[in-house]
């Protein structure tokens, strides 16, 4: 195994990386490190002999974790950013329709269920109600906390 990364490189995350357990003071599950963010590469070793693990300062996180070679890319490949994450709280700004009948009004409330990147743009699979959509970025704003209105359309 010959690491693609070695020390001293500035490396971006591109899945979100979450507690499995092994870091302290967290609660198992808790975002530790979003994607998109830039660390740098403190040292590399191995797990079970057959997988790479960077251990990666991120310094706007505040955290140093242990990131497989399949969840990193150079700080200086192209990166397209992303609005949402998984279970982040959405309204739409625009009605969406299926058939020609209108199933998601205007304000409507949704929930990321899955970021997709696909041809320089980004999408999202998003929960209003009992029906799931695949979304634009830009239909979509940020539910703001306390913020409450109609899943679905009433029509």
């Amino acid at each position: 195994m010959i690491p693609r990364f070695d020390f001293g490189m500035d490396v971006r995350l591109i899945r979100n990386v979450r507690n499995d357990g092994t870091y302290p003071g967290e609660d198992r599950g808790q975002l530790l490190v979003r994607r998109g963010e830039i660390g740098c590469v403190y040292d590399v070793g191995t797990f079970l002999q057959d997988q790479l693990i960077y251990r990666v300062h991120f310094l706007a996180a505040g955290r140093t974790i242990g990131c497989r070679e399949q969840e990193l890319i150079l700080a200086t490949d192209p990166w397209l950013p992303n609005r949402f994450e998984f279970r982040d709280k959405v309204r739409s700004n625009k009605a969406f329709s299926v058939a020609g009948q209108v199933v998601v009004d205007v304000g409507a409330t949704g929930e990321v269920e899955k970021v997709i990147k696909e041809h320089g743009q980004v999408f999202y699979h998003t929960r209003f109600g009992g029906r799931t959509l695949l979304v634009p970025e830009a239909s979509l704003n940020q539910l703001e906390y306390g913020d409450q209105s109609p899943a679905i359309s009433s029509g």
